[in-house]
């Protein structure tokens, strides 16, 4: 059973860093939790997933998450981590997160010009950027320590951390777009329950027309405040989270990929093939080849 949120979505929250004068925070938590909801914060963040599988939701990007995913997320960035649990199922540690303010890696760059090498990767993250290969699993450890570390090392031990990163190749931006700090929490919550309408939905025949009419606007209207907001039109929304569902069949399970296309919202083998194809670069069963011999 997915956990998708359905008759109450969640707003993306503001989160006000204020709370804790700490330059840098570490800790982690399970699912469910008060912590795993559609918000955004002034903090650049490190998430590392250890445990569950379920779907990630970065700014405009949708995808599948699974143990031992590392993602950098800038700030302003709102994010999401959905688990796919049974009902009352607990996963009792499933996230590692370390925040660090925004201005704590650029005011020290001032004094300190070699620290001006982690600049570009900060700038990336504005998009949220995730990595792939052994630093995901060296993050889990590195993460178990920094929460059992004092403030001094956790400083020192982030910026040796940041430095690793800047070295790794093997990532991707997320986001299409850099997040939109100028949006009214009103424009949130719109968006919130939009999202949260088509994540729960996506698998039957959604219609613009459907989704409009949920959100009390016209067609015309609705597209125009649904690009502006994300960054992404309604279409290659839904179709970005039909993929990202479609991926995680092909990858955990043998059904068919006929059997697939309809499992996720398509009712034309042949336009989820090329929807599949434009988003992936390759066909679904050239994408589950690829997996299973990973």
């Amino acid at each position: 059973m997915t956990n998708f949120p359905t008759s109450k979505p969640i707003t993306p929250e503001l989160e006000h860093v204020d709370v804790d004068a700490r330059s840098v925070l570490a800790f982690q938590h399970g699912f469910p939790s008060p912590l795993v909801r559609w918000h955004r914060h002034e903090d650049y963040e490190i998430h590392v997933i250890v445990a569950g599988a379920g779907k990630m939701f970065v700014g405009d990007h949708v995808s599948s998450f699974s143990p031992f995913q590392l993602v950098l997320l800038g700030p302003q960035q709102p994010h999401n981590w959905i688990s796919e649990t049974a009902t009352d199922e607990v996963v009792e540690l499933r996230d590692f997160v370390v925040q660090f303010r925004r201005e704590l890696v650029p005011s020290m760059a001032l004094s300190v010009s070699e620290l001006s090498a982690l600049l570009p990767l900060l700038e990336r993250a504005q998009y949220g950027i995730e990595f792939s290969g052994p630093i995901c699993r060296d993050a889990a450890t590195w993460s178990e320590k920094m929460i059992a570390s004092d403030n001094i090392s956790r400083i020192a031990m982030l910026l040796d951390f940041l430095g690793k990163l800047t070295r790794e190749t093997n990532y991707r931006l997320l986001s299409a777009t850099p997040p939109d700090a100028s949006q009214s929490e009103e424009t949130q919550d719109k968006i919130s329950k939009i999202t949260g309408y088509i994540a729960e939905h996506h698998a039957r025949d959604l219609r613009l027309a459907e989704v409009s009419a949920i959100s009390q606007m016209s067609e015309s209207t609705f597209s125009r405040f649904f690009t502006k907001a994300t960054g992404c039109n309604f279409s290659r929304y839904l179709n970005r989270l039909r993929i990202a569902h479609a991926c995680e069949l092909l990858s955990k399970s043998d059904e068919p990929v006929t059997s697939i296309c309809h499992d996720v919202g398509y009712n034309n083998v042949a336009n989820f093939n090329r929807h599949f194809k434009d988003y992936k670069s390759m066909t679904p069963r050239e994408y589950r080849k690829q997996v299973k011999t990973r």
